[in-house]
Parts: C-alpha cells; sequence; structure tokens
C-alpha cells in the first residue's frame, strides 16, 4: 500500500495528532512498550516509597524496643543489688551468730560481755570512791 494513499493518510494523521496532543501514540507498539515503561517507574516509585515507610517503621520499634531492653536491664541490675544488699545482710547475721557460738564454747567472752563488765567496773570504782570520801 502506497504511503500518499488516503487510506494511509487518515490513520497517519489520527496518530500524529495523537501524538502532538499525548507526547505518545496509544495504539502503537512504542505507545504499548512507553506505558509499560511508565507503569514499571511507578511501581518502583510506590515499592520506594512504601520500603522507606517500612523501613521506618521498622526503625521506631527497634528504637522502642532498645529503650525498653534498657529499662529492663537497668530495673533487672536494682532488683539484684537489692537482693545482693538483703543477702549480704543475712550472711553477716549468720557469722555474728556463729562467732558468738564459738566464742561461747571456748568460754572466750564477746565485745559485749567485755562492755558490759567495763560499766559494771567503772560502776563499783565510782563507789569505792564514795566510800573512801566518808
Amino acid at each position: 500500500m502506497p504511503e500518499n494513499t488516503p487510506e494511509v493518510k487518515e490513520p497517519r494523521a489520527k496518530v500524529e495528532a495523537e501524538v502532538e496532543e499525548n507526547g505518545h501514540h496509544n495504539g502503537t507498539m512504542r505507545g504499548a512498550v512507553r506505558k509499560t515503561f511508565l507503569a514499571s517507574i511507578g511501581a518502583v516509585a510506590t515499592a520506594q516509597e512504601e520500603l522507606e515507610v517500612l523501613v521506618n517503621r521498622l526503625v521506631e520499634k527497634g528504637e522502642k524496643a532498645e529503650r525498653e531492653g534498657r529499662k529492663t536491664f537497668k530495673e533487672a541490675v536494682e532488683r539484684r543489688r537489692r537482693q545482693t544488699s538483703r543477702l549480704e545482710k543475712q550472711l553477716d547475721e549468720r557469722i555474728e551468730t556463729v562467732v558468738e557460738k564459738v566464742l561461747a564454747r571456748m568460754n572466750v567472752p564477746t565485745k559485749s560481755d567485755i562492755d558490759r563488765l567495763s560499766a559494771k567496773i567503772a560502776e563499783l570504782t565510782h563507789k569505792v570512791e564514795e566510800l573512801k570520801k566518808s
């Protein structure tokens, strides 16, 4: 078919007008490729936006988990510190009790025994001094 015949000129004029108006022709292979290409770019852009939103959400969750983890760790350390303090007091009391029992078995006076005797000696010394004065 010759290119200058009226049957060819009319469709060509339509295509040229469509290309001039839209920047492309929808009915041709080139138009289909262009649409596919633009759709691909749109899909990539959409996927990138969704990925950014997802990454930001994951970062926020990670930061939240990190804060909660630090808080939980601090609380655990504080609980252990209190528990250690309690156990240390209990251990001191038990050691003191055992030492007192050992000293009692050996007939060794305890500090409180010596303090009591010292107070008694001081009281008696004071009475003796009073008696000497009279």
